[in-house]
């Protein structure tokens, strides 16, 4: 008796392992297609004009849109995650030196690369957020782009992304997104202009880039990444109706929270948002508390 019991109990986790090595080859077959997959849009160019203060109003984009938390404080790129379940996760070099883009990168490809999260040949890329991007304004674009292609070239050869099995199943279960031209509207058009001055418009348009993280509604949801804490809820009826601008300030200056905690910067990039200006702070912040 108690041999049938451990042969059958054998044969069950056979077939559990069968059924689970056919499904993640299903998943990584999927996978494989969507990086495959190539994507006609159609670019609608903008002027990039040689101007130092464009360049400038660029690189200050660049610190607060989180460009510089991935790529580096030069742009050389590094690797972002290593680890066995998740993969290898690099952000490339964006500058000319070896490893880095090739002399012949223009700024359609910029754009392309920007606004539709698309390499210059039309595939997707991989982890890149253009689904902030694509709602920026025309002159903030251009500024992003002059001030890329400003930068001196660094040599940094770096390895290439490798998606691992933890990442494949959340991806294909729609828990993440890794490709990014998938999650995009490629028929939106970038804002012909938006204005600086201190309102909560002017904070809808910068919270856009936390919306990553709090999702669309900045109410917070599931971590979004396996291992990372639940993003919490921004608006109003949430923390940002508990604290006051000098307090919302201070945490994303400091990465203290008003109850004197101090944020992990893996979890919530204050060293980001350490380089808005007070008055894009305090935009964002009336934005956030006329969210219900």
């Amino acid at each position: 008796m108690l041999c049938k019991i451990l042969k059958w109990t054998g044969i069950g986790i056979a077939c559990l392992l069968v059924t689970g090595l056919l499904g993640y080859w299903y998943i990584s077959y999927q996978l494989k297609k969507q990086l495959e997959k190539t994507y006609q849009v159609t670019l609608r160019l903008i002027q990039i004009p040689d101007d130092p203060a464009l360049i400038s109003r660029g690189k200050h984009l660049v610190a607060i849109r989180g460009c510089v938390e991935c790529h580096g404080e030069n742009m050389a790129g590094k690797v972002i995650i290593e680890n066995p379940a998740l993969g290898k996760l690099v952000a490339p070099n964006l500058t000319r030196g070896k490893g880095g883009i090739p002399e012949h990168y223009t700024a359609t490809d910029w754009l392309k690369a920007i606004q539709h999260g698309l390499r210059s040949y039309n595939t997707s890329l991989t982890i890149m957020p253009s689904k902030e991007y694509v709602q920026l304004a025309q002159q903030d674009m251009a500024a992003i782009i002059a001030y890329c292609q400003s930068l001196p070239p660094v040599d940094n050869s770096l390895p290439d992304i490798q998606i691992g099995p933890v990442l494949r199943v959340v991806n294909y279960l729609g828990k993440v997104n890794l490709l990014s031209a998938e999650d995009i509207d490629h028929k939106l058009q970038l804002l012909p202009e938006v204005n600086t001055q201190v309102s909560a418009a002017y904070g809808k348009y910068l919270s856009v880039m936390c919306s990553a993280c709090h999702r669309e509604n900045l109410k917070g949801g599931d971590p979004v990444l396996p291992g990372f804490p639940s993003p919490p809820n921004i608006t109003s009826s949430g923390i940002i109706g508990k604290v006051n601008e000098a307090q919302f300030m201070k945490t994303l200056r400091t990465g203290i929270t008003h109850q004197g905690k101090q944020i992990n910067n893996e979890h919530m990039p204050w060293k980001v948002t350490a380089n808005f200006s007070d008055d894009e702070i305090k935009s964002i912040y009336l934005y956030l508390l006329s969210l219900e």
